[in-house]
């Protein structure tokens, strides 16, 4: 029997994955790959909606991509590759564009989060234009399952808008794509700032936890992270959100249930939690960056990996805009 397709992809904005893109999303990943014909994407071109430094850019593509292999993602298994490498990606978002309204477009909450602070003057055309890219992204792929955040819903529901649309104007054409959405245990929030989720745009850069951080750093955080003056060790999101975040870490990175945590660290207070949490962590992450680590000592090999998994998304995302293209009456061209 074939397996349905899935598509999923993250941003290297960064030099380093943190544990909630970890722990939210590369676990159920890797673990996906074996009933699903998966596709596993580095988003460079979501990357420039924002200014990047190019050098940067260039490292941190490699180095997420270094991230995925290390963290579980088999390139024998699943198509890795690089969002740019795939030309279709723009081709099909530019199509997309022009069936979409500019009130719906601007109804996009994270559109509207992310100019707030800045206002709409600063945002470019990429940054308002990001989740139709983003459609296109999931559309060529004809996948059945999207794994995303709760964050990604509306994004998910403009992509399902998007593909009907085409779909009653042009004929059938797309996959409607139904959203796996990721286990609301699997967020993680910031150390530091315990009601907001882990994020790379953090203000405090102790809040964060990095795939890529040496043990000792990921003790310093572990430990600094912010509790309460209770002393005891219970889950409560509302009233010990600090408290929770540790006890939903530590149960994602050890198997063991949250009461059964609660059970265990009763009257020893926060100390005795935070350093178990904190080799037990260390334990997991040490060798995800030893791997990454010596991924990176041979871009050749990473950039050769990269370009197999762009080869293979290539031929299903130019099949997918060849039809696109038929349907909305563009003139083949001649060979």
């Amino acid at each position: 029997m074939t397996k349905p397709n899935l598509l999923s992809g993250m941003q290297p904005s960064a030099g380093s994955l943190h544990l909630g893109n970890y722990l939210g999303a590369l676990v159920n990943w890797a673990a996906m790959q074996d009933s699903y014909n998966a596709f596993y994407c580095i988003v460079d071109l979501h990357a420039i909606t924002v200014p990047q430094d190019p050098s940067e850019l260039r490292a941190n593509t490699r180095r997420t991509a270094a991230q995925y292999l290390a963290a579980g993602i088999d390139s024998d298994k699943s198509a890795l590759f690089v969002q740019s490498h795939v030309p279709a990606h723009a081709q099909l978002a530019w199509v997309l564009q022009c069936i979409t309204g500019m009130g719906e477009a601007g109804r996009m909450t994270q559109f509207k989060d992310k100019t707030q602070k800045n206002g709409q003057e600063s945002a470019s055309v990429g940054l308002f234009t990001y989740p139709i890219l983003q459609a296109a992204d999931i559309l060529l792929y004809q996948p059945k399952a999207v794994p995303v955040g709760e964050d990604q819903r509306q994004h998910l529901e403009l992509t399902r808008d998007l593909a009907m649309r085409f779909n009653s104007r042009f004929g059938d054409t797309f996959v409607i794509p139904e959203a796996h959405i990721l286990k609301e245990t699997a967020k993680i929030y910031d150390l530091q700032v315990p009601e907001a989720k882990m994020s790379k745009s953090a203000a405090d850069p102790k809040g964060l936890i990095n795939l890529m951080d040496e043990n000792n750093v990921i003790t310093k955080k572990i430990k600094s992270a912010v509790t309460d003056t209770e002393g005891s060790v219970r889950f409560d999101r509302e009233s010990k959100p600090g408290v929770s975040n540790l006890l939903g870490i530590f149960s994602l990175i050890s198997g063991e249930t949250i009461p059964a945590l609660e059970a265990r660290f009763e009257g020893q207070g926060y100390g005795a939690l935070k350093g178990e949490l904190a080799d037990a962590l260390v334990a997991h992450i040490e060798p995800i960056r030893n791997r990454a680590n010596e991924l990176l000592t041979d871009p050749a090999e990473l950039d050769r990996l990269l370009a197999e998994g762009a080869d293979r998304a290539n031929e299903l995302a130019e099949q997918t805009l060849a039809k696109v293209y038929e349907r909305i009456g563009f003139v083949r061209a001649a060979r």
